[in-house]
């Protein structure tokens, strides 16, 4: 297996820590339990609970074949460690859906899958960027600890594709969860997205971790990311900066919320500098975005560009008609200057930029995870 590749099934102790990863539990001596405490096939948590094994001491061997068994609402796949090769979507029909990592460490349960946007389709076409996500989530709802989310397509692979978007996962629902996950890719890694421009979808990401290196975090949601780790990718098919961006909100016009992210860091493998920390994403499908990112109380590592932490993806669309700010953020990406232009919350507007004020009457930081 190449080591570009490999990173996408384990990371190092150390960064496990950084996602705020629990440890796994400590086992029996003895034959471990694939389910932890999760109970097994033989003792469910509830009815609506199934089992994911790779071995096959689960209800099934698959991530797929479990959705495709969870028809209608309230069901809990529990995922026993393995990585699991495939394409998932989860339909608008299967609502309130939870998937748990059983051994509560995501780098045990892996899925991944590995299509690009420019990857041609079995019946002709490409599968564009929605079509190339490992996981899709359609349903409201929806919740996942301890997984991690990935596509593994490289550039280097395919130098003959020029679509390179590469999602690990596209969630659209509203009221979707994702507490101590993996997102992991290069281009395109994280849609946080909703089902159509008129729809206000609210998501919630705590303690999780991101890398890539091209709008790896991205779409239109109204999200929150807490105690968060994104990390920037080093790249050799470039000569010099930018080698890509953070953030690409594509927030729609009526919705005044748009990506807020807190007390959380940005770490990078690349050269200072390299990186700039979010552009305005305003999609031929809705030309009146007004893309919203909202960074208070974070740590921005050496590795993004300081003086201009901003940049355009079209000229038509400049960032500083967008709805950017940020506030009392740390670290020497952060550094506020004569010569840099970043604009910075009042103490006032930061009383009004909270998890309570973007998500409202859903707490999902109360769940129990």
């Amino acid at each position: 297996m190449p080591l570009s590749r490999r990173r996408f099934l384990t990371v190092s102790a150390g960064a496990g820590a950084a996602l705020g990863a629990a440890p796994a539990p400590a086992r029996a001596a003895g034959r471990p339990r694939p389910f932890g405490r999760y109970g097994s096939p033989a003792a469910r948590l509830t009815p609506g609970t199934l089992y994911v094994h790779p071995g096959g001491a689960g209800d099934v061997t698959t991530v797929r074949d479990a959705v495709a068994a969870a028809n209608g609402t309230g069901h809990t796949l529990v995922i026993a460690p393995g990585t699991y090769r495939e394409t998932v979507a989860v339909d608008r029909t299967r609502t309130a859906m939870t998937w748990i990592g059983a051994s509560e460490d995501p780098r045990d349960v892996v899925v991944v899958y590995g299509n690009a946007a420019g990857t041609p389709k079995p019946g002709g076409g490409t599968h564009g960027t929605t079509g190339s996500a490992t996981t899709t989530v359609q349903a409201d709802g929806f919740g996942a600890r301890w997984i991690t989310f990935a596509n593994d397509w490289l550039r280097a692979d395919h130098p003959d594709i020029t679509g390179t978007q590469a999602v690990a996962l596209k969630v659209q629902g509203d009221r979707s969860a994702f507490h101590h996950c993996r997102f992991l890719g290069h281009q395109d890694t994280l849609y946080a997205d909703s089902m159509a421009l008129g729809t206000f979808a609210r998501q919630y990401f705590s303690h999780c971790y991101a890398e890539g290196d091209v709008d790896f975090v991205f779409g239109r949601a109204t999200a929150v990311f807490e105690q968060c780790h994104f990390r920037t990718l080093s790249r050799t098919d470039l000569a010099g900066a930018p080698y890509g961006f953070v953030f690409a909100p594509s927030t729609a016009g009526a919705n005044p919320l748009g990506y807020l992210v807190t007390r959380s860091r940005v770490s990078s493998e690349a050269p200072d500098g390299y990186y700039k920390l979010a552009r305005p994403w305003v999609p031929s499908s809705d030309t009146t975005a007004r893309p919203m990112l909202t960074v208070r109380d974070t740590r921005l590592g050496p590795g993004i560009d300081a003086l201009a932490p901003y940049a355009n993806m079209s000229d038509a669309y400049p960032w500083q008609a967008q709805r950017f700010a940020e506030y009392r953020n740390t670290g020497p990406g952060a550094a506020v200057t004569v010569l840099a232009n970043r604009p910075q919350l009042t103490p006032r507007q930061a009383r009004s930029a909270t998890r309570a004020a973007w998500l409202g009457d859903w707490e999902p930081w109360k769940e129990v995870c």
